[in-house]
């Protein structure tokens, strides 16, 4: 299937879309049994932002979304969407998914294949007793919007699995939510066809102006689809921030070790000749210019982190950077990742980057900038 680009969104179809919520999360947290899936957290949603809770399976990301759209009870915090509280138990408050105001996009779609594009779409205003007319309205309208205009009578079992999905986005749209949450909507779909739904669904979010939550493991919809990002690990917030700020400043060894591919050198802190503290490799003689974190002592042990997209190789030794050997080369489709094997302490280092043919036994000199260089205590 050829991916279609989202129209225009006309000023009456805007004018069917509900005002954006402001959300605000606090001290939330759920438990399964002995598994603490959110712990004790906090989080505003500002008005029109598209906000990605970010990580591995397993980190309360999605028990997260579920807690804001009223699919899971929390056993403490709040949830208040504009002002209103939907969700507390100290309070003995609770009001249910369907009161809430908010569309949910599920990661299987969830289209029934008994139903028409156009009843599956109208099926939220069906269980509400809309008038037919306002049905028929709105189901054309958001229809135009996804990129289905004319194919309102096409049968579910004929759909394609994108279609599918822009289903469950007008379905989730019909009802002018006044909260978008997305929970991994591209995870089913193949590579070409995934990427041509990121663009369109930040093209929709931006043109409708709607407050998003989106849920993803993957950095690179994240990276593009986000205002900001909340990294997740073990039920908490590792970072939150730009999708710059995260990527090129990482708070923690896991944010870091999360979005990219992470080469690890072992090292000591040492004092240089202006004073300050540095970095000695494991080989007791390769000085490395990077800063070294306040609460590092000298002689204390200390782990040097550096993406492999940022190393650098030139061919042959040179006098500046770290001698070493290809030992490994894989192709990566219009790209490569060398495995190179240094000289003087016998680490071993992935480097990414163009072409360049080399082949094993090829020595190299590595070259990385210091500012790329994170520095963890060991």
């Amino acid at each position: 299937m050829s991916v279609v680009s989202t129209p225009a969104v006309s000023a009456a179809q805007n004018d069917s879309v509900s005002e954006a919520a402001h959300v605000e999360v606090r001290d939330l947290n759920k438990t399964f049994g002995r598994v603490r899936a959110v712990d004790d957290i906090s989080f505003d949603v500002k008005r029109g932002e598209f906000l990605t809770l970010l990580g591995p399976s397993g980190c309360g990301k999605s028990t997260t979304l579920r807690l804001i759209a009223g699919l899971e009870r929390p056993d403490s915090g709040q949830i208040h969407v504009d002002g209103r509280l939907v969700s507390s138990p100290r309070r003995g408050v609770f009001v249910p998914p369907e009161k809430r105001g908010m569309g949910m996009v599920f990661q299987s779609y969830a289209v029934w294949p008994h139903m028409t594009v156009f009843e599956n779409v109208a099926f939220p205003l069906r269980v509400r007793h809309a008038p037919s007319a306002e049905v028929h309205k709105r189901v054309h309208q958001v229809l135009d919007v996804i990129g289905m205009a004319g194919m309102a009578d096409r049968p579910s079992p004929l759909l394609s699995g994108g279609q599918q999905q822009r289903v469950a986005l007008g379905r989730a749209l019909v009802s002018n939510p006044t909260l978008l949450l997305l929970d991994e909507p591209f995870s089913n779909l193949d590579a070409r066809l995934r990427e041509g739904m990121r663009v369109e669904m930040g093209q929709l979010q931006r043109t409708l102006g709607l407050t998003t939550v989106f849920v993803t493991h993957d950095q690179t919809e994240a990276m593009m689809l986000s205002d900001r990002i909340f990294v997740m690990n073990a039920g908490h917030v590792e970072q939150s921030g730009t999708p710059r700020d995260v990527y090129e400043q990482p708070a923690s060894r896991f944010v870091m070790d999360f979005l990219g591919r992470i080469n690890y050198l072992p090292a000591r802190a040492v004092l240089r000749s202006d004073g300050l503290l540095g970095a000695l490799l494991s080989d007791g003689s390769t000085q490395v210019p990077v800063v070294v974190p306040a609460e590092v002592r000298e002689d204390q042990l200390i782990t040097l982190a550096f993406r492999s997209s940022d190393a650098q190789l030139t061919l042959g030794h040179h006098p500046t950077g770290w001698r070493g050997t290809v030992q490994n080369v894989a192709y990566l489709g219009g790209r490569e990742e060398y495995a190179i094997k240094l000289q003087d302490n016998s680490s071993e280092i992935k480097v990414e980057g163009s072409t360049q043919n080399l082949v094993q036994g090829t020595p190299v000199t590595v070259e990385v900038p210091p500012s790329a260089i994170r520095v963890w205590s060991a």
